[in-house]
């Protein structure tokens, strides 16, 4: 370890870096092969069972086509007569051939179709059959439902045929006693066909059709037909019935296979197929070369790139450590020079606005606590100017009551109220009740120095009343808007004061009916609250720019007061606090 911390930085960084570098490309590339391999799998899978599902759509409108071949048939009046009469008619049966021979010609997947009456007359088809297996597959004349059966072997003039048939016992439409049966036979040759698009697998799968006792239908592998699934492939047949689809494996080695199925709801036939599992390694070995071919010239590429990269980043560092170890804390920070204009350069410029930083910070602090101090003097003096009032207004108001003057008592209390709450033992803090209660006197004494000029509507959440807050931010704008806005409009004015909660803050919002703002006043004085200058003009909003300075410099910039108006219509000022549970008192003195 001593040996390794001993190395040069050049040298660490390289090493670090190739091992940082090569394990994570290996191990992306071991990784991005084994997920392609088995989304690949997934893929295939997922057409293997599409493909089934299309086929399953197919056969579908098949077995409904042939059923409703079947109900035509059965309910066609030429056919109910054939099979009630006990004599042939030889015109009625002409028709019905002719009928059955359009219905099979316009259908390229029925073979024949035969009808067996019940009576004495002969059976109905419209081709010749010189041999059948028919009666191996059921005994017709105890069929009594409608029913498939398994494949099997017919002949005719066009030679030997695999079908499966369609059975469904006729009945009479008056009064429904059996009087024959229908059979439907479906040439499995010309079924086949509908399975050979989409090819499952790219053309490598094979497909097979099975009927509920698991025996083949119909197959791409025509030695399989009519051979029991478990014979073909042993003990599979019963792990293909959890759900209508799904997949399993079969086999091992050179012999293993997925087999996908999708059942049929109507018939129950279901469809199987199987994928042998080279398709994939033939995919997968595709794969596996791209990403070792991708691996290798990531490698060759990152090595040069990782050489040339220390060689920048080492060098300018060196220039930097030294000016680092240079530094002089009661002092300005040594300045990096560079022509470079890469990151390194960037890292020089970045340093040489760290030290400017610092020295803006520290000018900055100094104007913030002198600013504070200010605020906080000039609070004071608002607190001490009235101070020498209160005696002598007090014995005005004692004097008044003694007198009868009631309103000139009334208007000397709430003032004497009005200068002891501004006191205030010298706290810059005091409870939300006391601070409504501070404007409340001031509009008292508004009230009677202008009766009937307006009106203040003050509403508090009770949540609030005893929750501390900076004092003295309510009556200057409560004066702001009495004597800017009600004062300069013709008639009486409303002034509403509202202090809600939300979540952890205090919304506080004053808000009249006076005469409102023009748009260039309104910026001018937005732009007089946010200016950085420490002077106060005579006509500058003196309250305003106090208020929102104490807000600034006591809860932070996102305190500060905002200000809406319309001309002629009204003004809106807002501001919001947070709310604290600690004690408030001096907070600020230390």
């Amino acid at each position: 370890m001593r040996n390794w911390m001993n190395l040069s930085l050049r040298r660490k960084l390289s090493i670090i870096i190739m091992i940082s570098t090569l394990v994570p490309l290996l191990s992306l590339g071991a990784f991005t092969y084994i997920i392609s391999s088995k989304v690949t799998e997934e893929k295939t899978k997922q057409s293997g069972i599409d493909t089934l599902r299309q086929m399953e759509g197919k056969l579908r409108f098949l077995i409904d086509d042939v059923e409703n071949i079947s109900m035509f048939l059965i309910g066609h009046y030429d056919i109910q007569r054939y099979l009630i009469e006990a004599e042939e008619d030889e015109q009625l049966k002409s028709r019905i051939l002719n009928l059955m021979l359009n219905l099979s010609s316009s259908k390229k997947y029925i073979l024949n179709i035969t009808i067996y009456p019940n009576n004495a007359t002969s059976a109905l088809s419209n081709s010749t059959i010189y041999a059948s297996n028919l009666d191996e597959q059921v005994n017709l004349y105890q069929v009594k439902s409608k029913m498939w059966t398994g494949i099997y072997t017919v002949s005719n003039f066009s030679g030997r045929h695999e079908v499966l048939s369609f059975i469904r016992p006729l009945r009479s439409i008056y009064n429904y006693e059996n009087i024959g049966w229908l059979v439907i036979s479906l040439d499995e040759s010309v079924i086949s066909e509908y399975w050979s698009e989409p090819n499952l697998g790219d053309g490598q799968g094979q497909l097979a059709l099975l009927n509920e006792q698991g025996i083949v239908l119909s197959s791409t592998e025509k030695q399989w037909l009519s051979q029991p699934y478990d014979k073909l492939f042993p003990k599979l047949w019963s792990r293909l019935h959890s759900g209508d689809h799904g997949e399993t494996v079969y086999g091992e080695n050179k012999d293993k296979k997925t087999i996908l199925y999708y059942r049929q709801p109507t018939t129950g036939w279901t469809f199987v197929g199987s994928i042998p599992y080279e398709l994939y390694s033939s995919q997968n070995r595709y794969i596996l070369l791209l990403t070792a071919v991708a691996v290798l010239i990531t490698i060759a590429i990152n090595v040069g790139l990782v050489l040339f990269v220390i060689q920048r980043v080492t060098n300018p560092l060196r220039v930097l450590t030294r000016l680092l170890t240079k530094v002089n804390p009661d002092g300005p920070m040594p300045v990096y020079h560079s022509t470079a204009k890469d990151e390194i350069g960037r890292l020089g410029e970045s340093y040489n606005l760290l030290g400017k930083h610092i020295e803006q910070l520290k000018a900055q602090l100094i104007r913030d606590e002198t600013r504070k101090k200010e605020a906080d003097i000039r609070a004071l003096q608002a607190q001490i100017n009235p101070h020498f009032l209160y005696n002598t207004l007090s014995s005005i108001h004692w004097m008044a009551l003694m007198t009868q003057e009631k309103r000139i008592a009334e208007m000397v209390g709430a003032l004497s109220d009005f200068l002891q709450f501004s006191l205030n033992k010298g706290s810059d803090y005091c409870p939300v009740h006391q601070e409504v209660a501070h404007i409340r006197n001031y509009a008292q004494i508004q009230s009677i120095r202008y009766p009937d000029k307006f009106e203040v509507d003050c509403t508090v959440d009770p949540s609030l009343e005893e929750r501390m807050m900076l004092k003295l931010l309510l009556q200057p704008l409560l004066e702001n808007a009495m004597i800017h806005g009600i004062q300069k409009k013709p008639g009486k004015g409303t002034i509403g004061v509202y202090l809600e909660r939300e979540g952890n803050r205090m919304n506080v919002l004053v808000i009249d009916d006076g005469i409102g703002m023009t748009e260039e006043r309104l910026e001018a004085v937005r732009a007089q609250l946010h200016s950085g200058g420490d002077a106060y003009a005579p006509h500058s909003s003196y309250g305003l720019r106090n208020v929102n300075e104490r807000l600034s410099l006591h809860y932070g910039p996102q305190s500060r007061l905002r200000i809406e108006s319309k001309h002629q219509i009204g003004t809106r000022i807002t501001f919001s606090i947070p709310l604290r549970e600690e004690s408030y008192e001096n907070h600020d003195r230390g």
